[in-house]
């Protein structure tokens, strides 16, 4: 691939929300310019992008795709992703892969929820913005409403480069507002007036351009194409295009305007650590340093394993040792592929620009850095969503656990991890969809059936007051026997607390010797043993026993945090005391002064983040006190959409998605936070407690 100039590179995400023709559009391209010549349609599952089963099945995007082709003399590599907001990983790392983000509007349903949160995560990577309003062959379609609500929500730099001559059956194609024909009859806009704005927006990109132009000197279209591309770069435009993927109208004026207005991969800066750790701008020469990135992983049951790449500098070649940021001994790539959705054809080379994919090297994984320099992970959502989950056939733990790395490897917002504390196998996810789809994945290609069910909630064990007591261990029973007798106090210690602080305090503590401190628990231990009473060398196994007892918790079964523990007093044997008597000394001291210390237990609370039409924003705020809810803000989200922000237990948003999508007609958006653990009301502590005690007598 080494004959690609850089500068003729286009690397374009296409995204939006769910429906408005994305992948139809890729198909379309890729139709129109002869690269394939058989049908493509979503809804028949004929689709050169949603090559998978489950989007087959599904009828829409679940995983991203990529395409490259020719066009006015661009290279062009095109990604098309997911428009369901459970899919966003694929998204945003689609985004973090290329310079352009290609904004597709649905003409007739307008700006949706995913449109806005894709639009935030291309400006949040740097990328270029560019908006396409398709389906103009639909009905009721408004488009001068349309434009309104589109500068209404995403600013005053959105411009349309075209505007489309008649909508719905009469839409027959586009009109230059950039070079505007003598006839424009049948235009729904009349397109002079954007042409001044148009040019008035552009020419601000260049200081000298905009003085001629305000003097009255009208720069040339070969003046102004250069300029074009600066000012999309700049975010000073954001041009708008109008097409019908199903009737081809608009199509070749799309392509054109974006090898005119989309962004090469050298105005994009970015950045990158070298060996010394120290910041550096990648420079895009392909003679330079190496510096490749994976923003893409796919397994496939064929070549299993794909990584796909973006080299930012220098050249990457086959058969060459390299460096990799998740490799200690480096990795030797046999062959790099050009993909065409689900066919890869073998290049010899790539240069900065290029996407390519490898296959089968298990060490590298999304967010791997290739050569000689390391850059930063993007950023991915955290998954909210959570079941637990276990295989249906009894003896598939084991194949069910290698399933579930693919898709982890797959796909950045998929978590499964086994809780420690509940002894669940808990998969968590972005939506209850998003799970639904991995149980679907895990069916077909790996042969694995899941049983899920709601996870429990990580509760945790806390104290409300201080307390005093006592614990010795004895036992006979012919030879060397046990003995270890533990006094403690216990006190409350809220997170925040310095620790050096509360122990080094004389008038609470005024033989204190020693204090250890575990931030993980936020749990404090004090020695203050006074003579000896206790010999230094079991003070490990008293630690010990209380870590045990704080594991598996005193009222509940639920971990115990926020407790400092003071040893002050205690008697040993010179026979019978051993490591054994201590830690069980110590254990069941801390359980006997834990329940006198007004014991408690904790919940998580999140931050809870809801964008609603206006027309519900009674409904959430409504439903919140039902939830132990309660709200801290509320502001406009733009295009009639509002964010209400609240605390909310995390016990009470497990199923959040289906009332939401309930509530507004599947228009509603959210995400949470975790922001700390609260005391659970009397009640419902009490219901706890009463579960944890049966759960313990049917095991």
């Amino acid at each position: 691939m080494a004959h690609y100039n850089v500068d003729d590179i286009r690397n374009i995400a296409l995204c939006g929300h769910g429906g408005v023709g994305k992948t139809t559009l890729a198909d379309t391209i890729l139709n129109s310019i002869g690269l394939v010549k058989r049908p493509a349609s979503v809804d028949d599952g004929t689709s050169i992008c949603d090559f998978d089963e489950e989007e087959k099945a599904h009828k829409y995007t679940i995983e991203s795709s990529l395409i490259n082709f020719d066009h006015a003399g661009k290279h062009f590599h095109i990604v098309d992703t997911p428009g369901y907001p459970d899919f966003i990983g694929q998204t945003i790392g689609a985004l973090w892969g290329v310079d352009n983000a290609v904004i597709v509007i649905n003409a007739q349903s307008g700006i949706e929820v995913n449109t806005r949160r894709v639009f935030n995560e291309a400006k949040k990577a740097g990328l270029a913005r560019i908006i396409v309003v398709n389906k103009l062959d639909g009905d009721n379609i408004n488009i001068p409403k349309l434009l309104e609500t589109i500068k209404d929500v995403f600013g005053a730099e959105c411009v349309p480069v075209n505007v489309p001559l008649g909508v719905g059956q009469a839409f027959k194609g586009v009109v230059s507002t950039l070079q505007v024909p003598a006839d424009t009859s049948g235009a729904i806009i009349d397109p002079k007036p954007i042409h001044d704005n148009l040019i008035e927006t552009i020419v601000t990109a260049d200081e000298a351009m905009m003085e001629k132009y305000l003097e009255g000197t009208i720069p040339t279209e070969a003046e102004l194409a250069p300029l074009i591309v600066k000012a999309v770069y700049e975010g000073m435009l954001i041009p708008i295009f109008f097409v019908s993927t199903k009737t081809k109208c608009g199509l070749t004026e799309l392509l054109d305007g974006l090898a005119a207005c989309a962004v090469p991969p050298t105005m994009i800066e970015r950045h990158a650590k070298n060996a010394a750790g120290e910041d550096v701008v990648l420079k895009h020469d392909p003679a330079g340093a190496l510096c490749a990135q994976v923003f893409k992983t796919r397994v496939d049951p064929f070549v299993q394993k794909l990584s796909f790449i973006r080299v930012y500098s220098g050249t990457l070649k086959a058969g060459v040792n390299l460096s990799a940021s998740t490799s200690r001994r480096g990795i030797k790539i046999a062959q790099l592929f050009e993909m065409q959705a689900n066919e890869s054809h073998a290049v010899e080379a790539a240069v900065p620009g290029m996407i390519v994919a490898v296959a089968k090297l298990e060490e590298l994984e999304t967010c791997s850095t290739i050569g000689d320099f390391v850059m930063d992970k993007f950023p991915m959502p955290t998954p909210m969503v959570g079941l637990a989950a276990a295989p249906k056939t009894r003896g598939d733990e084991a194949k069910l656990s290698g399933a579930l790395g693919k898709i982890m490897q797959e796909d950045p917002t998929f978590v499964c991890e086994r809780n420690e504390q509940t002894k669940q196998l808990v998969i968590t996810g972005m939506s209850e969809l998003h799970l639904q789809i991995v149980r679907e994945r895990l069916k077909r290609r790996d042969k694995v059936e899941l049983e899920t069910h709601e996870p429990k909630i990580a509760y945790r064990e806390t104290i409300q007051s201080k307390a005093d007591g006592m614990y010795r261990h004895k036992k006979q029973s012919g030879g060397a026997g046990q003995f270890g007798e533990v006094h403690i106090r216990m006190y409350p210690f809220p997170e925040g607390t310095d620790p050096e602080k509360f122990a080094g305090n004389k008038d609470m503590f005024p033989s204190m010797k020693a204090f250890h401190f575990d931030p993980s628990d936020n749990f404090l231990w004090i020695d203050c043993i006074v003579g000896g009473v206790i010999p230094s060398n079991f003070f490990p196994a008293i630690e010990k026993g209380f870590k045990e007892r704080m594991t598996k918790g005193v009222i509940a079964g639920c971990k115990v945090q926020n407790v400092a523990v003071e040893l002050y007093h205690g008697k040993y044997h010179d026979v019978d005391s051993n490591e054994h008597a201590f830690k069980t000394a110590g254990s069941m001291a801390f359980k006997t002064v834990f329940l006198q210390a007004k014991p408690a237990i904790l919940e998580p609370i999140v931050k809870l983040e809801v964008t609603v039409p206006m027309s519900n924003v009674g409904d959430v705020n409504s439903d919140l006190p039902n939830r132990r809810g309660r709200p801290l803000s509320m502001e406009a989200a733009g295009g009639g959409m509002h964010t209400i922000v609240a605390e909310v237990p995390l016990a009470e948003v497990t199923t959040y998605s289906r009332t939401l999508a309930s509530m507004t007609g599947g228009q509603g958006s959210y995400g949470i936070e975790f922001l700390r653990y609260d005391v659970v009301p009397g009640n419902i502590q009490q219901q706890i407690i009463s579960s944890a005690v049966l759960a313990e007598e049917e095991e």
